[in-house]
């Protein structure tokens, strides 16, 4: 499974890339963990914070085009330190927020901004143009395990850091991890500049074009729009189900640790699948399976134990998604602008994520429960399940890779 990616040379770029987004992504699951106490301590209610949240998704999904169009432009170096930077500011500076706007300022905004210049789109696609080809499925699910680490590492560490010293001294410590990885950012990128332009590139508004005109991609950003409303219904509102539950608060962190962990196992398993297996299928059994363990959590008595075999079995699909995404959106077009269109793949999927976790506060506003949330996010997946089937997934073609 992992014989692409021993040499020394190539396990450096995906061992830093993996380790940037385990940070990166750890400290943006661990938000949900911060929507209780920033309410009990600022006043604001559980649905303005979900908005903020919300607008949180929204901005890291429109902020992977833009990152991955400045990472084919001017190279992934600047791109990353720039996002770091901004995630560690955003964190520090969410303490000072006192309403709904202010936190929408930091949360919102300079968080996700931040995540999302050193998130996937940045790291698959500036990874696939420095490795083999034989070697890029199993290093985007490296990549994309990293990640999962990073939610499985993080999200206890923040809720103990919570319960230690609150959650604004948390938030401060967050901002610290972020600065502290910027130097990974010089063995990932070292010695390389920006992509040259070939005679054959036709340019990335041509490779854009193309990508929004086929109806293969239309059909997976679908899926992945479904992707993102699941992944930040839970993420952010997770925790509140745990309290509906009558059950402690470590029964969210422990579970969204074990979505992250499981998810290790996944991305590593669907990035092998995708040198085996056609990935339109494998992202139909993803999201067909969602939709069977949400109908079964929904049937099983709410102990801790349900928690974690659900955060279990949804964590193996959790962000095992991106691998055969990715690997789709390279078959079709090739990888020169890869970061760029994988990146406006992602925004459909946090446009999705935006939904999910607005939403979810509203059901919870009204309804005082998440029932319809989760009869909606059943229902996605098994459309995203089908919508993947009649993707065209059509050998790399010289021309695609011009364009």
């Amino acid at each position: 499974m992992f014989q692409s990616v021993r040499r020394p040379d190539v396990l450096v770029i995906v061992l830093a890339a993996a380790g940037i987004l385990m940070v990166s992504m750890g400290i943006r699951q661990s938000f949900g963990l911060f929507v209780s106490p920033i309410s009990g301590s600022t006043g604001m209610g559980i649905a303005a914070i979900s908005f903020a949240m919300a607008i949180a998704q929204l901005s890291w999904g429109a902020a992977q085009p833009v990152a991955g169009a400045l990472a084919d432009r001017f190279g992934a170096g600047p791109v990353l330190i720039g996002g770091l930077l901004l995630l560690a500011a955003g964190c520090a500076l969410t303490p000072f927020a006192t309403g709904t706007w202010s936190l929408v300022l930091t949360v919102g905004l300079l968080t996700a901004v931040g995540s999302g210049l050193s998130g996937f789109s940045v790291l698959i696609g500036a990874a696939s143009q420095r490795l083999p080809v034989e070697a890029r499925g199993t290093a985007s699910g490296i990549i994309n395990a990293g990640g999962s680490f990073g939610q499985f590492v993080f999200a206890p560490v923040s809720q103990k850091l919570i319960q230690a010293v609150g959650w604004m001294g948390a938030m401060w410590v967050l901002a610290l991890a972020a600065l502290a990885t910027i130097p990974l950012i010089a063995k990932f990128t070292g010695g390389t500049t920006a992509p040259v332009k070939h005679a054959d590139d036709k340019g990335m508004r041509h490779a854009i074009g193309e990508a929004l005109a086929d109806r293969s991609y239309a059909l997976l950003s679908f899926g992945f729009f479904t992707c993102g409303f699941h992944i930040a219904f839970l993420v952010t509102h997770l925790p509140g189900e745990v309290s509906l539950c009558g059950l402690p608060a470590d029964v969210a962190s422990w579970s969204l640790a074990i979505i992250g962990l499981a998810n290790i196992a996944g991305s590593l398993y669907a990035g092998s699948c995708v040198a085996k297996y056609r990935s339109k299928y494998v992202l139909a059994a993803m999201y067909g399976s969602r939709a069977l363990l949400i109908a079964v959590y929904l049937l099983l008595p709410k102990t801790e134990w349900t928690f974690y075999l659900f955060a279990a079995g949804l964590g193996f699909t959790w962000l095992a998604t991106v691998p055969p995404t990715a690997a789709i959106v390279g078959k079709l077009f090739g990888t020169r602008y890869l970061a760029t269109l994988f990146g406006i793949a992602l925004f459909s999927h946090q446009i999705g994520g935006f939904f999910g976790a607005w939403l979810g506060g509203i059901a919870l506003t009204v309804q005082g429960d998440y029932s319809w949330m989760w009869y909606a996010d059943m229902a996605l997946a098994a459309v995203a399940a089908l919508a993947n089937l009649p993707i065209r997934e059509a050998p790399l073609q010289p021309a695609a890779t011009a364009g």
